[in-house]
């Protein structure tokens, strides 16, 4: 039923668009949650987002501007009128404004800038320095401070006053008369205080705060670990600059998976759908020749054991199965260790621990899949050996491919690398080397008994 009235609604704004129809539109649109605002606006050509633009205001542009895709928001800021945009750029929460100009040429974003109103330009700028990825470029000075000398009434009344552009008044932040935090305070404890408490009496001081230049991912952490719904920013003499809010966080969740999951692909970022194929190649390239010369290095290996290929041929039959298997079982542990590696599972006796464990599941793998192997070999040639020879193989890559799926990126995190850059072509790569060497080497030393 919901869903009916939904294209109803769609198709009353499609007509009032069609038409001109401003009134119409107006009430239909407001009447829709924000992210439906979105999803219809996103959907419509140039022409009607331009129609659309001088039926709304910048606060109405700005509220649906904040469920598009921070990175897919740019098109539509820079094709508006540059007065107009800088007005919904002036509207949208500051750390969002910063993630959008971020994405534009220095020369657009002084532009805009220049137009916008000096205070909220002055707020922009104030973010725009700071290091991308880190707590400051993500944190909101859109937040409510009070000073831990006021009482709860006058709180209340400055909480009034403030609270309408804060982005949230969940948790109140206390600070002394230098601007140092000093605690914080649950917007339920101020309800139900004495209105003549005084604030710096019933505040927290056991605040958990992040430090302006932490890296975003370890904010992200924190903020997951002690489910908090924002975290206050603060500069190393302990001044209050900002606050991150769950919301926040989210995107950056979303942002660090992203670029894992691009990582893994040996990507050196994941592309968007208008990229060129050129702008795409270009991305993948860098990592792929590095696979090349490794390809090339795992080829010139194979040709050590030219003698033994002549002599037993039938030994190649099995060679992508034994590679194969190494790639798949080192990707599978690569993916445990990157994942616990970024939800900070593990401490130093924790990587311990990952290692045996993953060399005892090596282990299981490469016994079942070595005797399966087995006896298929028996079944299908007749060759009991051939079969033992290319088990005994199997157990051995396996095992070490399953190690070194770990082991790699936990020496990456060593040397402060991220442990993604061990991506899943990089790891394949590598387990084809040694599952190569452990085959022919075993091959070559039995040689005799195969013939």
């Amino acid at each position: 039923m919901e869903e009916d009235v939904m294209q109803l609604n769609l198709k009353e704004l499609h007509k009032a668009l069609k038409n001109d129809d401003i009134e119409t539109f107006r009430l239909k649109f407001n009447d829709i949650h924000p992210y439906d605002q979105a999803t219809f606006f996103v959907n419509q050509n140039h022409d009607e987002r331009m129609t659309i633009y001088s039926f709304l205001s910048p606060e109405e542009v700005a509220d649906l501007m904040e469920h598009i895709e921070l990175e897919n928001v740019e098109p539509f800021i820079t094709e508006m009128d540059p007065r107009f945009a800088s007005m919904v750029l002036g509207e949208l929460p500051t750390d969002d404004a910063v993630d959008i100009l971020n994405e534009m040429e220095k020369e657009k974003v002084a532009s805009f800038l220049t137009i916008m109103d000096e205070e909220e330009a002055d707020e922009i700028k104030a973010l725009l320095h700071y290091e991308e990825k880190t707590a400051g470029s993500i944190m909101t000075t859109e937040f409510v401070a009070i000073n831990k000398s006021l009482t709860v009434r006058e709180t209340m009344k400055q909480l009034k006053v403030e609270a309408p552009d804060a982005e949230t008044i969940y948790y109140l932040y206390v600070i002394d008369e230098e601007k140092h935090l000093a605690g914080v305070i649950s917007l339920r404890d101020l309800i139900i205080s004495d209105e003549d408490a005084i604030v710096g009496e019933r505040m927290n001081e056991n605040v958990v705060s992040v430090s302006v230049g932490m890296d975003q991912e370890d904010v992200a952490q924190m903020i997951m670990d002690y489910d908090f719904l924002a975290v206050p920013v603060i500069d190393f003499q302990n001044h209050l600059l900002g606050i991150i809010t769950v919301d926040d966080i989210l995107d950056v969740v979303d942002e660090e998976a992203s670029e894992d999951y691009s990582k893994l692909a040996a990507v050196s970022d994941v592309h968007r759908i208008e990229d060129s194929p050129f702008a795409a190649a270009k991305k993948r390239l860098p990592w792929l020749i590095t696979l090349l010369f490794l390809g090339l290095f795992t080829a010139s290996l194979i040709g050590q054991f030219e003698d033994t290929l002549e002599q037993v041929a039938i030994l190649a039959i099995f060679m992508p199965l034994i590679a194969g298997m190494a790639g798949n079982t080192g990707t599978q542990s690569l993916a445990v260790a990157v994942r616990g590696l970024a939800t900070g599972e593990f401490a130093n006796r924790g990587k311990l621990k990952l290692m045996v464990k993953e060399t005892s599941t090596g282990l299981i793998i490469g016994s079942v899949c070595g005797i399966t192997i087995m006896v298929v070999i028996y079944l299908w040639k007749g060759e009991l050996f051939l079969g033992f020879l290319v088990g005994i193989s199997l157990l051995a890559t396996l095992t070490i491919a399953t190690l070194s799926g770990a082991i790699i990126p936990l020496i990456m995190d060593k040397f402060k690398i991220d442990p993604a850059v061990a991506s899943g072509p990089f790891i394949t790569t590598i387990n084809d080397l040694i599952s190569i060497s452990i085959y022919f080497g075993i091959a070559t030393a039995f040689l005799s008994y195969l013939l």
